[in-house]
């Protein structure tokens, strides 16, 4: 069936009729999430003002951590395939997450933080891609839109919950970083015990059936074509966008106060928690590029935005563009995958693609930074409605010569 044809699921879909692992997952994802965004919300900061880290230091430790994160992913899934144990290694990937925590109050130097934030990464890496593949294990195929929707939507709630704990903490605790840090261990530990008593692995899954290490070119031509447009189409996408940083800087170049800048996280992940899941449900009954091309329209309304609509309205409005973008494509990507690859390498799979959509990201986050230095803000955010435009047609060029088959 093609990208664009009708799924057949349930008129009346809702989160009741997601998998209660897959639920599980989420509520995991959300607890993390507020763990993580604590801190990550005020990082940058502790580095520059407490720890005394120059901007080339806090620029290493984010790209070294991102970096990290991406390799990991890759071999994290196909080892998933090879062992056919993916709550195993979810469960070791949000278990060194949380052992970091107590690092960062107890922390006096940057490479202590830095240290940290590796071991963070590895278990982020460790966790995604076996999570994924494991949603797509215990999800009926109609409804795969809607529970990676779900999940996605429960993790973005954690992402602005953490920004708000931190503003409330660091207004509790008069502007000390390390005793708002060390709340960021209760969600953490809570993440763990939920993933090692909610989440059950079905047992019809097997490992995969050849010797060796998946990561190897024979596994990697049984991937379908289907799947290599996907994997194509998520790294156009990325190179669309760029790093929520820049939303973050135009908006202190527009007047936003320093103590206030968590909020634009806020506000772009309180639509983004929103839309995921209503999206992933429409993605089912309508095929995911449709409502993905309708994401590319958004973002490129988001991008005209920031450009040109001057001031913090304008930059409310962009920001606002931007979460809805993200609800539209996000859990759709990852629900196109799951669509197109074998169930014995779907660890393989999800590891690849967010190794190739992560450093597509890399590319576009250092164009945007050069665009913005050199030219200022404005040439970032049109180049990346340039970049929307160009999207669109490239991706339904290659789905009307190729459609690619759905639930």
């Amino acid at each position: 069936m093609g990208m664009g044809s009708r799924a057949r699921v349930p008129a009346s879909t809702t989160w009741r009729d997601v998998p209660s692992t897959v639920l599980t997952l989420g509520l995991v994802s959300l607890l993390m999430d507020i763990s993580s965004e604590l801190i990550h919300a005020l990082l940058p900061v502790f580095l520059a003002t407490v720890v005394g880290a120059s901007t080339v230091t806090i620029g290493l430790i984010e790209g070294v951590s991102e970096a990290t994160a991406a390799i990991t992913k890759v071999f994290s899934g196909a080892l998933s395939d090879r062992i056919g144990k993916r709550k195993l290694l979810v469960a070791i990937g949000y278990g060194l997450a949380a052992l970091t925590k107590p690092v960062f109050p107890l922390a006096g130097t940057s490479w202590q933080i830095l240290a940290a934030r590796f071991v963070d990464r590895i278990g982020k890496g460790i966790r995604e891609a076996p999570r994924d593949a494991l949603i797509a294990d215990v999800t009926p195929e109609g409804i795969r839109g809607a529970s990676y929707g779900l999940r996605q939507a429960l993790d973005t709630i954690g992402a602005f919950a953490g920004p708000l704990l931190a503003v409330a903490l660091m207004a509790l605790y008069a502007n000390d970083f390390r005793a708002v840090f060390w709340w960021s261990a209760l969600p953490a530990t809570l993440a763990v015990l939920l993933i090692l008593f909610g989440v059950r692995e079905p047992v019809e899954i097997a490992p995969a059936p050849h010797p060796g290490w998946p990561v190897h070119a024979r596994e990697l031509r049984r991937l379908p074509s289907a799947y290599w447009i996907v994997v194509a189409i998520g790294a156009v996408f990325a190179l669309a966008r760029f790093s929520e940083a820049f939303l973050v800087l135009k908006a202190q170049a527009d007047g936003l106060a320093l103590s206030l800048i968590p909020l634009v996280y806020v506000l772009m992940n309180l639509i983004y928690a929103g839309v995921a899941m209503p999206a992933g449900i429409l993605s089912d009954r309508i095929g995911r590029n449709n409502v993905l091309t309708c994401g590319l329209v958004v973002l490129t309304a988001a991008d005209l935005t920031l450009a040109f609509v001057p001031g913090l309205i304008g930059t409310a409005i962009g920001v606002a563009l931007w979460g809805l973008y993200l609800g539209l494509s996000q859990g759709l990507l990852s629900a196109m995958v799951a669509d197109t690859a074998p169930p014995d390498l779907r660890g393989t799979a999800f590891g690849l693609f967010n190794l190739v959509t992560g450093a597509a990201l890399l590319v576009a986050s250092l164009l945007a930074g050069w665009l913005w230095q050199a030219y200022g803000s404005q040439a970032t955010f049109a180049t990346g409605a340039a970049f929307s435009v160009a999207t669109i047609l490239l991706m339904l060029t290659a789905l009307r010569a190729r459609p690619i088959p759905s639930a």
